[in-house]
């Protein structure tokens, strides 16, 4: 049996396991914290416009057990906030433990508190990666889902310092990159006045610390629209690496979402300003600690891949989740950790490799990414299913539906129709 190593336990890769372990291979995830899921630990939107496409695509074609995962764990389906339709909500509180739960159900080995510090190469081949304690981990493929957030450095260069958020490099050391520890040179995204990176773009605040009818909104509806008096307004919308949410309502109004905490749809917001709101008078930060403050820092080391989501310039290295771009969101995380999962154990046994192809949505957004990145004005924008630049072109070309019997027939004439379904031979 083909041995797949994952490298990064957030949603990228997870899904990238869930697939190369369906597809027969041999999954060990390694993952630098005490947790699985990353960012997605505190998200907790799914299904938001495109993204409803994006994920009845994904199940059609077989892969879509975390969608399923986070559909069953979801506190409000169906709901509508500024900009965005049909959303589902899923529980940051339950969904870790199914994910985990799932992923050893199939036999997915997972090693927690694992940071890679080194790797042994012949060539362009990976043959190890080792931990900081020694350890040594081999495999056939890599795949390198350790993302582009941090380091404590960047966050201190680019951002407003570390504000304690839940990726917690102070406990668990920074991210490393295993793309950048093979010696390939990564790429960086920029805000639209060309300074570097991309800040997370909402924080969440302990929900029983926001006013008792607050509180009710957010459990009853799912969604708070709080007006803001214009003196209490900031203006953070052009920092967030998540453009889909950078409209005006979302600066003139608090927003809150019901994810088990509030999630406040801005990537930080002054704690002594905040608390001058009613309602929110002993309103407390969960996610990050410091939100006053600010948020992570994101998007500064992005893998050279190619549609397949293979790394180039290594020859046994896949990439996922924002390693293969400027995908923002759970979903985008989820499709590109998909493909190069089952890509992983297709290359070991020297297949062909597969494309999604760009009759769906799924294989037109890993394609167009890569296209708009190598252009210098296309670094400086963000693409996501759900809003913004690439919302756009799916409405333009069709190719947003919400019908999900369409989608499966879409899927079935693309020819991809359970191609992540079955263990490949």
């Amino acid at each position: 049996m083909k041995k797949v190593i994952v490298v990064g336990g957030g949603w990228a890769g997870c899904a990238a396991a869930i697939s190369a372990r369906k597809a027969g291979a041999d999954v060990t995830v390694l993952e630098r914290t005490d947790m699985l899921l990353g960012t997605g630990l505190v998200g907790g939107i799914m299904r938001n416009n495109g993204r409803y496409t994006a994920t009845e695509e994904l199940i059609a074609m077989g892969g879509g057990d975390l969608f399923e995962i986070c559909d069953r764990c979801s506190r409000h389906t169906n709901i509508e906030f500024p900009g965005h339709k049909h959303a589902n909500l899923y529980d940051i509180a339950k969904t870790h433990g199914e994910v985990l739960k799932h992923m050893e159900t199939l036999g997915i080995k997972i090693h927690f508190e694992v940071r890679i510090t080194k790797m042994h190469l012949v060539g362009e081949y990976i043959i190890n990666v080792q931990d900081a304690d020694g350890n040594l981990f081999e495999g056939d493929v890599f795949i390198d889902a350790t993302g582009t957030a941090g380091p404590m450095n960047n966050c201190s260069k680019y951002g407003n310092g570390c504000a304690m958020c839940i990726l917690r490099c102070p406990s668990f050391g920074g991210r490393i990159s295993i793309t950048g520890l093979a010696g390939i040179k990564e790429s960086m995204g920029i805000k639209a006045d060309g300074s570097i990176g991309a800040m997370s773009g909402s924080c969440k605040l302990y929900k029983e610390s926001l006013s008792e009818e607050i509180q009710k909104m957010l459990n009853d509806e799912g969604v708070a629209i709080i007006p803001l008096p214009k003196e209490l307004v900031e203006d953070h919308l052009d920092v967030k690496a998540c453009q889909q949410y950078a409209l005006p309502e979302f600066k003139d109004n608090i927003v809150l979402l019901d994810t088990g905490h509030a999630k406040l749809m801005t990537p930080y917001y002054d704690l002594q300003t905040l608390r001058k709101i009613p309602g929110f008078e002993n309103a407390r930060y969960e996610d990050p600690y410091a939100g006053g403050k600010g948020n992570s820092m994101r998007y500064f080391a992005m893998a050279p891949r190619d549609n397949y989501l293979k790394v180039e310039g290594a020859a046994n290295l896949f990439c996922a989740g924002e390693k293969a771009g400027l995908l923002v969101g759970h979903t985008e995380a989820i499709v590109t950790g998909t493909l190069a999962g089952h890509n992983s154990v297709r290359y070991s046994l020297e297949m062909d490799l597969l494309q999604l192809p760009d009759c769906l949505a799924t294989g037109d957004a890993i394609m167009y990414v890569k296209e708009r990145m190598a252009k210098p004005e296309g670094m400086s924008k963000k693409y996501t299913f759900s809003g913004s630049v690439y919302f756009d072109r799916m409405k333009e070309l069709g190719i947003y539906i919400t019908d999900s019997s369409e989608i499966v027939k879409r899927v079935e004439e693309c020819g991809v129709k359970n191609i992540f379904s079955n263990k490949l031979q």
